[in-house]
């Protein structure tokens, strides 16, 4: 069996399975068993969200961190993925957008949250040459 070991400074939270769990004291925990998880580091609040990937990305982090409303948060997912498959066109936020879509449905939205984080500044470079942000419409979708 592997482990993952994660490293909490003092103050910091950790979001497991929809519990949010703070440290008091610099920490290391191992984790035993398959997890779903979040580090505070990489959590994105609603008001963060003013790029169609910062959406997505916030529409994944409510899978892992509302456990509850999974399945909502994953039919929203969907729509949302499907409407940037037709928005891009550059063929490497195209074939990142594929890699998101393969590992969410292994369940891996960890994985997925990299990938989009990864995609944040090729994300920006478009923006920029495009003119001001855009809002997807996912009322259309």
């Amino acid at each position: 069996m592997s482990s993952l070991r994660i490293f909490l400074r003092p103050g910091e939270k950790v979001f497991v399975n929809g519990a949010v769990l703070r440290a008091d004291r610099k920490v290391s925990l191992e984790v035993l068993n398959d997890v779903s998880f979040l580090l505070e580091s990489h959590v994105i609040q609603a008001d963060e969200t003013t790029t169609p990937l910062r959406q997505l990305y916030f529409i994944i982090q409510s899978v892992l961190m509302n456990p509850t409303g999974a399945a909502e948060a994953i039919t929203l997912y969907s729509r949302t993925h499907a409407a940037l498959m037709q928005a891009f066109s550059n063929p490497d936020v195209i074939q990142g957008l594929q890699n998101i879509a393969d590992v969410m449905a292994e369940g891996r939205a960890f994985e997925a949250l990299k990938i989009i984080r990864q995609l944040y500044p090729l994300e920006q470079e478009i923006l920029e040459a495009d003119g001001p942000a855009i809002d997807l419409d996912l009322e259309a979708v």
